[in-house]
Formats: C-alpha cells, structure tokens, sequence
C-alpha cells in the first residue's frame, strides 16, 4: 500500500511526457502511483501492460513500481526490461498493447521519467490524458489507493522484444545487398549500445556489409563520457575524430534513449536533420508510389528547411506543414495516411511503424541510400542543403511577445509574408529568407530559427532580428 509523501506531480508531469528529478520530483513511490492511475485512467484491468526502461540507475526500480500499481489496479504487467523508446512504440503497436518506458532521454542522469503511449503506440499527452494521469496518481499518493479493486490483482511476467524489433526494423529496410560501408556509432552510454549491434550487426540475425565501429556502448546511465545529447555539437567531437580517425563513410550518434539520431558525414561535418527528412522522404515515397499510392503525404514541422517540402514536391508526393511536436506530428500522420514525418530536432516517424518516431530506421534508410550509389555522404547530401540555416538561437526575453512585435513592426511596408502558426513566422515573398520566432512554454526565451539562400544573408536576417529581440537596435 502506498503511503502519502511530499511530491508534488505537476513539477515532474510536462505536456509530452514525465521528467523529474530522482528522489526529489519523481521517486519510487510517486511511479507507483503513477502506474495504479495509468491503469485507471486508460481502463487498462484485465489487460497486458508493457513496462521497460533505459540504462538510468533508478528505472529498474521504477519499473518494479509502477508494474505493483499497475497490477494492483487489474493490469498484467509485461516487463520488457532494457530498452529503448522506439522498441516500447514497436510493441505497443505489434501487440496493440498500452505501455511505458522509463527514461530521460537525452538529460542529466539525476533525471529519470516516463514516456506513454496507448495501444497501437499512440501518445499520451497532455490534451489525451497525461494530465489525468497525474491528477488521479496525485490522488492516490496524497489518500492512498482504494482498498477494493473491481478486477483481480494482475500477474506480472516477462517479455523480451528486442529480436522482433530487429527483424521488422530489417524487413523495412533491406541492407543485404549495399556496398560495404564503415559506420562509426556513438551510443553516448544509452541504447543505442543495445539495439545497434541488434539491428545493424549480427548478434540475433545475419550480418550485413557493414563495419560498425562503437564508442560508448557500455550501457551506463551516468553517462562517464559525454551527456547523450547529440543536439549539442560538443557531444558530437568524439564522433567526428572517429570518423576522421578510421576514414568512415558515415557516422551516427543516438540519444539516450535511441529515438533520435544524428548524422555525420566522411568529412566529419553535420548533416542537418532537414536534409536527413528530405532523404528519406524522397525514399519512402518511391516506395509508397511502387505500391499503389499516387500523392504520399509527407510531414514536417514549420523551422525544417524549405528544402524538405521542395524536395518532396519534386518526389511526387504531398507536403503537408504541422507545429514543432511530437504530439503533433503523431496526430496529423495519423489524420493525412502520411508514410513519413520528420522534424529539425532529428525525430523522424514512419507509418511502416505505427506513426512513431525511431532513429534506426531513420539511419537504415540514410545508410541504404548510401550504400547504393558511389558518391561520398558530403556530395550526397549536399543535393538536399541548397540554403543555408541559422540554427536555433535562445534570447532570454521577459517581454516576448513585445519582442515579436517590434520585430513585425521593423518589417511593416515589406514585401514578406506573415504566419502565425506555431509562433510567428516571416517570409520573404521573392523566397530569398525566412525566419520563426517562438516563444518557450517553460523558459524566458524566444527560440530563433532562420534560413536563406546564402550566408549572408541568413547572417544578416540573424543579427538585424536578434538585435530587436535583444533591444540593442
């Protein structure tokens, strides 16, 4: 029986899943209620629940947790042990089951946290009862949980998917027949040190014609090396020398909980995550064309780069613009049939994988297309980077909104177009420039984000509209 503890679940429940701090904003106590109120709030008695973590300190302690909760509340928990986040999309949507993992993804290690999704690994968010979750969890942390259940106490046992999540990744994307390549992947100490040597070597199935060069596979959750935040170019230095060091062709580097992936090329220089949806957007709607669809329908957020719906244009298929979010993306894949979606962020999602965002399919799709041409990732993806992008740039501002209207008042009499969604978006009518500001939910900042069809001009865009923002003009 749970008793009551001084947590406070609105400080660790975000819009899009649960971070906290271990033992002080999430503790083992907190994620059993947690695991009673999911069971509730998603009518879940009497069926599987699956239930798994990453490599953090705490998530096999959470997982126990919130696995007592769930069967307390009538639920039989499946516990999946190690795992990454697109293994637990993977088995909500083969076995059309609801289930967690336990992770931070790509923050400190004094963080653990939850990530949710329903059955056929569609999300739970704020807007489709995250929130409820965290009322009733709070509920039964500060009253304790009822003494009388309307289903019998749940069986927990056991599942390992890691195998099957390798052969559908595999059955997606055929590697068998491309030129050898040298691949260096940096895990960063997350996952991605499980489920590579599971999907790309041949540890469960037979190899294939590459050469994987790891660093950092050592699953640790303290993360000895470097934060497992690939967004954050000091965390890609170490991949880059390796490249550089072994003559690879491509490098890879995964997030802490392997949803996301970054890409390096021969050069050891960054391909952008635009050029990596476009890529792949340009491959998945062949294959969508090959099977009977006349317009695929591919979706990016609005700060990818104007090269994505371009490139998807010429494709044959449909662009189809949404916010920044993986609530979002999810939600209008679903709505559109889309075969595709990817974001700045490196989040990529395929309907082939229940509309859900992995990062090794993602790089199976970039390693195939290299592999079946000769000419080195730098040209290669160079057709996919014609502009030139700012990246994204915090300013701290209490006043943003004010911000923003200084800036639209700098741009009043020219010839631009104006958007509103998602934040506020300007764009050059003649397509020399755009940029979008938007303003964080949680932190005084106002996120830049730009791009033109030269440096500089994007640099000149950046430092005129940074200087209003900032108030120097």
């Amino acid at each position: 029986m749970i008793v009551s503890v001084e947590i406070d679940l609105s400080e660790s429940f975000k819009a899009y899943d649960v971070r906290g701090i271990v033992g002080a904003t999430i503790t083992a106590e907190a994620v059993e209620a947690i695991g009673a109120a999911f069971v509730d709030v998603l009518g879940l008695a009497g069926q599987d629940v699956l239930v798994g973590g990453d490599m953090r300190p705490s998530s096999p302690e959470f997982s126990a947790a919130f696995a007592r909760g769930a069967a307390y509340r009538g639920a039989n928990p499946k516990m999946l042990g190690l795992i990454s986040t697109d293994e637990l999309y993977f088995a909500a949507g083969s076995l059309n089951c609801a289930g967690v993992v336990f992770t931070a993804s790509h923050n400190p290690a004094a963080y653990n946290g939850i990530k949710m999704a329903k059955a056929g690994a569609v999300p739970v968010s704020s807007d489709t009862g995250l929130y409820d979750i965290r009322d009733l969890a709070q509920s039964y942390l500060d009253e304790g949980l009822p003494v009388s259940t309307e289903a019998p106490e749940g069986a927990i046992s056991e599942l390992d998917v890691l195998a099957d999540y390798s052969a559908y990744l595999r059955s997606l994307v055929d590697l068998s027949g491309i030129r050898p390549l040298k691949v260096v992947v940096d895990a960063g100490n997350g996952m991605g040190g499980l489920t590579t040597p599971a999907v790309l070597g041949d540890s469960i199935l037979p190899g294939l014609p590459l050469e994987i060069i790891d660093l950092y596979f050592e699953l640790d959750g303290t993360f000895p090396n470097h934060p497992a935040n690939p967004l954050e170019p000091e965390n890609l230095r170490d991949l880059q020398a390796a490249v550089i060091k072994h003559g690879a062709d491509i490098g890879l580097a995964f997030d802490g909980d392997a949803d996301r992936c970054f890409v390096i090329d021969e050069l050891g220089d960054p391909v952008s995550p635009s050029a990596i949806t476009a890529l792949v957007a340009v491959r998945e709607i062949a294959r969508a064309q090959a099977a009977g669809e006349t317009t695929p329908v591919i979706i990016h957020n609005l700060i990818t780069s104007r090269a994505v719906p371009e490139a998807v244009s010429a494709a044959g298929g449909h662009p189809v613009v949404t916010r920044v979010g993986h609530s979002f993306i999810k939600a209008v894949m679903a709505d559109e049939g889309a075969v595709f979606g990817g974001e700045h962020s490196a989040h990529y999602y395929f309907r082939d994988f229940y509309n859900a965002d992995t990062g090794m399919l993602a790089a199976m799709h970039v390693l195939a297309a290299l592999g079946q041409q000769e000419t080195p990732l730098s040209e290669f993806a160079a057709e996919y980077e014609p502009y030139v992008s700012s990246g994204e740039i915090n300013s701290e501002v209490e006043d943003k909104a004010g911000a923003v209207d200084r800036v639209l008042a700098s741009y009043d009499g020219e010839p631009v177009e104006v958007s509103h969604m998602d934040g506020t978006t300007v764009k050059a009518t003649d397509g020399s420039f755009w940029f979008n500001l938007r303003p964080s939910n949680t932190e005084p900042f106002l996120r830049f984000n730009g791009e033109a069809v030269d440096q500089k001009t994007m640099e000149s865009i950046r430092d005129s509209v940074l200087n209003i923002v900032r108030n120097n003009a």
